[in-house]
């Protein structure tokens, strides 16, 4: 049996232990902006060189930087080798939390840089051609109001509102469920349409009334044209792969593809082009969306102009 000296001593250790390993991992916790960068930088870039060249540094602080944020979190995060460097699973794992963090950061400058100009427009960012009319009324709406800020309109690709919204870049968007991504925002629904076939005007389903989802899959010579997923990886098909509502138009013009989108979408369509309704296709939805945290008057205005229209 310890005497009650010792007992007491070691209780008093093993207390002063909890102490000091509560400070460490806050201090573990406490990473700066400038270590994700560095991380992300080669992370992304997997060869120090090109990572301290992106980074303006030279290339031996970036290596101790990286070594110091291995040992302050005790695991490994990049596999040196002499091919070169790879991403261990705790780096894979730093590489999507950092650039959220990242995003987070950067967005949240942004953010505040606009609050403090009570001048500036707000940002709606939204596919080109996509929910035309929808957005019309909208611009007319929010030009007819004076409780509504002056919108600017920020057209992108299809998938890209979400970053946008996200780091900062747009206030608002225009998105569609299911096929957006909506994770980690507010919307409202706004309006709940069908969908259209857009085929080349000298295909003989140009002459059909309407078709199925059956009708358009695997047709000879006309494969299914192939967006990418939220994810940001192609599905499997013979479709070609689509990075831009030109490029698809193109093609479909040239009889190389065709489409299912929203019938509202289709404002973008060229003579060469014809909508057909795809009766069973699964119905879409208009929404407006903004970041769930967002306290901005002049955001909510711009929400209740548009559910005003739905």
């Amino acid at each position: 049996m310890l005497p009650a000296a010792l007992v007491a001593k070691t209780a008093s250790v093993a207390c002063d232990t909890r102490r000091v390993s509560i400070r460490t991992l806050v201090f573990v916790d406490d990473l700066e902006t400038r270590e994700l960068r560095y991380f992300v930088a080669v992370a992304e870039e997997l060869h120090f060189g090109r990572a301290a060249t992106r980074l303006g540094i030279a290339q031996p602080p970036l290596s101790r930087a990286i070594s110091l944020l291995e040992r302050r979190l005790g695991v490994q995060l990049l596999d040196r080798n002499r091919r070169g460097v790879a991403l261990t699973p705790a780096g894979q794992v730093l590489l999507h939390e950092a650039t959220t963090a990242l995003d987070a950061v950067n967005a949240a400058a942004r953010r505040t840089r606009r609050a403090g100009n009570p001048e500036r427009p707000l940002v709606l960012v939204t596919k080109a051609g996509a929910s035309h009319e929808l957005l019309q009324k909208l611009l007319t709406a929010a030009a007819n109001d004076p409780a509504v800020t002056p919108v600017d309109v920020l057209l992108c690709e299809v998938g890209e509102q979400a970053g946008l919204l996200r780091n900062g870049h747009a206030d608002a968007a225009l998105m569609h469920r299911p096929f957006d991504d909506l994770a980690g925002f507010d919307t409202e629904d706004l309006h709940t349409e069908g969908q259209v076939a857009i085929v080349p005007a000298a295909h003989p389903l140009a002459a059909r009334a309407q078709l199925t989802l059956a009708d358009v899959r695997n047709v000879p010579g006309l494969p299914i044209a192939r967006w990418p997923q939220l994810d940001g990886t192609y599905p499997d098909g013979p479709g070609p792969e689509v990075h831009t509502q030109a490029q698809l138009a193109q093609l479909v013009a040239l009889g190389r593809t065709l489409l299912v989108i929203p019938a509202s979408s289709r404002a973008w369509q060229w003579p060469e082009h014809v909508a057909v309704p795809v009766i069973d296709a699964p119905e879409v939805t208009t929404v407006i969306a903004w970041p769930a945290n967002s306290r901005s008057r002049e955001v909510a205005t711009l929400v209740r102009a548009a559910t005003s229209l739905a």
